[in-house]
């Protein structure tokens, strides 16, 4: 029977691409097996009202955030790294999977693994499984993002001894400790770059009397974010409406604002990490310890983040993983390379869900 099996998936992956996805909030990966990562668009739907058909998908959406008239508006259909709009996601994926399929067309349709946030409800899964098959995958293989980023950065999930990733993302964070080919423990944190937005939005709002949109936070949060103190500082000029006047000002502002702005959210992410060490077992903390923590996702490159973590959680290593960004997206290519050696890493239909206490 796994000859049987073996053979069938030989066969498959020669007739169909194998296709591996990261379905984040902000953006969405795709792996081409035999071609690397051939997508890199944020996750975005341009709708029109009137007609209800869609206008743009990817980074045209993108561009339309703020800009488009009454009768179009660009939504994000994951939210929090869970589906909240199925038709949508569906249309996006379609319009992912049909891109990257002329990369290299073949006769089937994919075998896709998809990397989704950890503790996901078995109906969540079921939207991601039935979307990626409306969007005419053949198979579909479901992963949490915390086992496909410590896949990705090649750490020793099968080795008996613990190792931790913590993913932050766009929608989420993920914690993750790894050993013998599982999830010991896991968490999905709803903080993560869009939460460090909001904050950014609303700080500048109270201090400045300033309003700014989201995509305005994000650019300012990429260009002066540091979450320790800096030599120098780290200056961006911010542009919205004033809310006394209701006309366009420009303001300039530092790390320090970003800082002040984000750091209630800082401090919830850090308990919520602790959290799930202090729900672990004693012989895997023991291991964290000795091996430290690799930081994966958007977040990890914040200005400061493995040296401000590192304090607050007692002196615990931690570094960034290489590539940050694709951490996930090559879990899954990684795993589309060899199903059958990471079978009990993905969660199936019937799967009970990773302990998160």
């Amino acid at each position: 029977m796994l000859w049987f099996q073996k053979m069938r998936r030989r066969i498959m992956s020669m007739l169909s691409n194998d296709l591996g996805i990261d379905l984040g909030t902000a953006n969405t990966l795709v792996y081409v097996k035999g071609k690397g990562i051939v997508i890199n668009e944020p996750s975005i739907v341009a709708l029109n009202q009137k007609t209800g058909s869609f206008v743009a998908v990817g980074a045209q959406a993108k561009d339309m955030l703020g800009r488009t008239p009454a009768h179009i508006i660009a939504v994000r259909p994951i939210v929090d790294g869970v589906i909240s709009d199925f038709e949508v996601t569906a249309e996006m994926l379609a319009y992912l999977i049909n891109k990257a399929q002329k990369t290299s067309p073949k006769m089937f349709g994919p075998r896709v693994v998809v990397g989704v946030p950890s503790g996901i409800t078995s109906v969540e899964a079921r939207a991601v499984r039935d979307a990626a098959r409306a969007a005419g995958a053949l198979e579909v293989h479901i992963v949490e993002e915390p086992m496909a980023a410590a896949i990705g950065i090649e750490l020793p999930i099968h080795d008996p001894s613990g190792s931790m990733v913590i993913d932050i993302g766009g929608g989420t964070t993920d914690v993750g400790i790894t050993a013998l080919g599982g999830l010991v423990r896991a968490r999905n944190i709803r903080i993560a770059g869009d939460r460090f937005n909001s904050d950014i939005v609303s700080h500048v709002r109270n201090e400045f009397k300033l309003l700014i949109g989201d995509k305005t936070a994000e650019e300012t949060k990429i260009a002066t974010a540091s979450v320790i103190a800096s030599k120098l500082p780290i200056e961006w000029k911010v542009r919205g409406r004033d809310l006394v006047t209701g006309l366009p000002r420009e303001i300039i502002i530092t790390d320090q604002d970003v800082r002040n702005a984000i750091a209630h959210s800082m401090e919830e992410l850090v308990e919520q990490i602790r959290e799930v060490l202090e729900s672990a077992p004693p012989e895997i903390v023991s291991d964290v310890l000795q091996r430290g923590v690799l930081l994966a996702g958007g977040g990890a490159l914040i200005r400061g983040m493995p040296e401000f973590l590192s304090d607050a959680l007692g002196g615990l290593e931690v570094r960034v993983a290489s590539e940050p960004l694709t951490a996930v997206v090559r879990g899954t290519a990684a795993i589309l390379d060899d199903l059958e050696l990471y079978e009990d890493s993905l969660l199936h239909a019937d799967d009970e869900l990773v302990p998160t206490e």
